[in-house]
C-alpha cells in the first residue's frame, strides 16, 4: 500500500529520478530549482508516494486564491494501475478545498494522450483557453 505524505528534503533525488523516469522533465526548466521553489511556497502541497521507504509517486500543487494548479504528478511505470495517481489527485483536491479553492486547472502535453485519458476519467475537462507563457528566470 501506498502512504501519502510531504515531500521531505531528503526526498529530492528520489522525486528526481521519478520525474525523469516518467518522461516530466525538460531541458529548460531544472527540477531541482523547482523544488527549491516549491520549498518556499506552500510546501505542505507537495506530496510524495511511498511504498516500502521509498518514493514512488508525487504531485506538486498550488492555490493563489482564485484557482488551484496541479504540477508533477508521476507515478513510478513500475506502480501504474494501482490507483496511486487517483489517490493523489484526491488527496490534493481534498487540501485545496480546505483552503476554500473554487477550482483546479493544469497543463498536459497535447501529445500525451494517456495522461488527457486519466485527467479526463477523474473529471478534468478541456478549458475553452489557451496556455500562454513567458520565462522570468532561464533555468538553463
Amino acid at each position: 500500500m501506498m502512504e501519502i505524505r510531504p515531500y521531505e528534503p531528503g526526498d529530492e533525488a528520489a522525486v528526481v529520478a521519478l520525474w525523469q523516469e516518467c518522461g516530466l522533465t525538460r531541458p529548460w526548466n531544472d527540477p531541482h530549482k523547482d523544488i527549491e521553489r516549491k520549498l518556499a511556497v506552500q510546501p505542505e502541497l507537495f506530496l510524495v508516494g511511498v511504498v516500502d521507504g521509498a518514493v514512488v509517486a508525487s504531485v506538486m500543487a498550488g492555490y493563489e486564491g482564485h484557482r488551484g494548479w496541479v504540477n508533477y504528478l508521476a507515478v513510478a511505470p513500475r506502480f501504474r494501475a494501482r490507483g496511486f495517481a487517483r489517490r493523489l489527485m484526491r488527496r490534493v483536491e481534498e487540501l485545496l478545498l480546505a483552503r476554500g479553492c473554487p477550482k483546479v486547472s493544469l497543463l498536459v502535453r497535447s501529445s500525451n494522450s494517456q495522461a488527457l485519458a486519466f485527467y479526463q476519467h477523474l473529471g478534468y475537462l478541456p478549458d475553452e483557453s489557451i496556455s500562454l507563457g513567458k520565462r522570468l528566470i532561464a533555468d538553463a
